[in-house]
């Protein structure tokens, strides 16, 4: 199957190419057999689970079956921990749509996707939470938002599905006022959320530019950090050396030592493409628990 070129600030959501399925062939275990009989397995452990309501589709399914290596038991599971985290966090996403962050994503430089993938397949998400972040315009309850939306956007790419995310962490100017802003509970909510409620393969973490004052937020994050978080996060401080032994220099910005072109361009370029899909919000904000929170 022809690979179909990707526009700009955009994803692409046409089916797996011939290529992504054999890689998820060898890594998670897809064949034409094995994922027809996944989904009608998960579909009839849905149907049996009357206490959670989601869709049933082929297409959806998908998005829980791929991370969990097509196993539907575990996929079922992890639906029922999505459910649990959206009620546990009720009035922080009822109703969640792209509209209510736009700003966020517009005036601010603190999110952001590569267009290009590395060298794996794999996006790449870059939170600047340093010196760029102020944490009175966006708070650390409307950060963790936006990470919120660009995950519900990302679940939709097949070949994000397949390859899985890497997410950088820069730390570039970090100060007392972002200290502030990470509080303990939001250490708790991200680290919940990313180990525990993200259908996607979550294949590493960066901490990167991290000054001495980082070791007061690591503090924070350190007691909700699980072992299979701890076998994938690296900190490299400014030697971007040690960030290209996971990701080749070609496929990065000279903002980290890469060979391509420093970013302009951050969320207020991908904010149409996550305005785009807010469809897809709208139905997600219905998936969970059948009787709400």
């Amino acid at each position: 199957m022809k690979t179909i070129a990707q526009p700009p600030f955009d994803i692409v959501t046409e089916p797996a190419s011939e290529e992504l399925l054999e890689v998820s062939r060898r890594e998670l275990r897809e064949t034409p057999e094995v994922r027809e009989q996944a989904i009608k397995q998960l579909r009839e452990l849905l149907h049996n689970a009357t206490d959670l309501n989601y869709a049933d589709d082929d297409d959806f399914l998908l998005i829980f079956l791929r991370p969990c290596h097509f196993y539907p038991d575990s996929a079922l599971k992890m639906m029922r921990r999505i459910a649990d985290f959206k009620k546990n966090n009720y009035p922080l996403m009822h109703n969640l749509t792209p509209e209510d962050e736009k700003l966020s994503f517009v005036d601010h430089k603190i999110v952001n996707v590569l267009t290009n993938r590395d060298k794996k397949g794999r996006r790449i998400l870059i939170v600047s939470c340093g010196a760029v972040w102020d944490p009175k315009a966006v708070t650390a309850e409307k950060l963790f938002r936006m990470f919120y939306l660009v995950h519900l956007v990302a679940q939709l790419e097949p070949a994000t599905q397949i390859n899985g995310v890497v997410i950088v962490m820069d730390f570039e100017g970090l100060g007392l006022k972002q200290v502030r802003g990470l509080s303990p509970s939001f250490s708790k909510l991200l680290l919940t959320f990313l180990q525990e409620a993200v259908p996607l393969r979550m294949k590493e973490f960066h901490i990167l530019k991290q000054p001495y004052i980082f070791n007061m937020v690591w503090t924070l994050f350190k007691p909700f950090i699980g072992d299979k978080l701890k076998k994938r996060l690296y900190f490299h401080g400014n030697d971007m050396k040690k960030l290209h032994m996971h990701i080749d220099p070609a496929d990065l910005p000279k903002n980290y030592g890469g060979t391509r072109p420093a970013l302009d361009y951050g969320s207020r370029e991908w904010y149409p493409c996550i305005e785009k899909y807010t469809e897809h919000f709208h139905r997600w904000n219905h998936y969970g628990y059948a009787a709400g929170p």
